[in-house]
């Protein structure tokens, strides 16, 4: 192939990358190429893993909106839970609710407790889990959520959507 062919062949590829919107594939079809040369590679070894780097970008982002969209205080995960120094919460319940089943059944998970003991972080962490699991969903307190309900009440518009709202949270909480 001559040297400027290479060129105007890897601008074609970026250009229909960029019309068919696969920003990763467009951004990594070259190196992937040069890779699947020196490691003697299929066509269709090199086109999979083209399709799976845009897959696993796309999912990657897809989560990292979810995260963003639920409105935490601070992204915090079951991991970074010190279960030692909260002896009291039974950590393999908490493994076992990060899976989700609870999502599935619509059963909603409430933590009470003394202030500092956890609540917010676990919340929080069973929120993340279900954010990898591409589900949404939205973090609020109570406190700001019966606020925004009286606010509400002024304006008949503003009440129709607190309630579309309230039923997004219950739905959030229990989904």
């Amino acid at each position: 192939m001559s040297a400027t062919v290479k060129p105007m062949q890897e601008a074609a590829v970026r250009q229909y990358a960029k019309q068919l919107r696969l920003p990763t594939l467009g951004g990594q079809f070259a190196r992937l190429a040069e890779q699947a040369v020196k490691e003697k590679q299929s066509h269709l070894s090199y086109l999979e893993a083209l399709l799976e780097g845009e897959v696993e970008e796309r999912e990657r982002k897809a989560m990292a909106r979810r995260i963003q969209e639920a409105r935490f205080p601070a992204v915090k995960t079951l991991e970074e839970f010190d279960f030692q120094c909260a002896s009291h919460i039974p950590a393999p319940l908490l493994r076992n609710l990060s899976e989700g089943g609870y999502l599935e059944r619509r059963e909603p998970i409430i933590f009470l407790g003394e202030t500092g003991t956890g609540k917010t972080h676990l919340a929080t962490g069973l929120a993340v889990a279900a954010c990898r699991r591409r589900k949404r969903v939205r973090f609020t307190t109570a406190a700001k959520m019966v606020t925004e309900l009286i606010e509400a009440t002024a304006d008949w518009i503003s009440l129709l959507f607190s309630r579309a709202m309230l039923r997004r949270f219950t739905h959030s909480l229990c989904s």
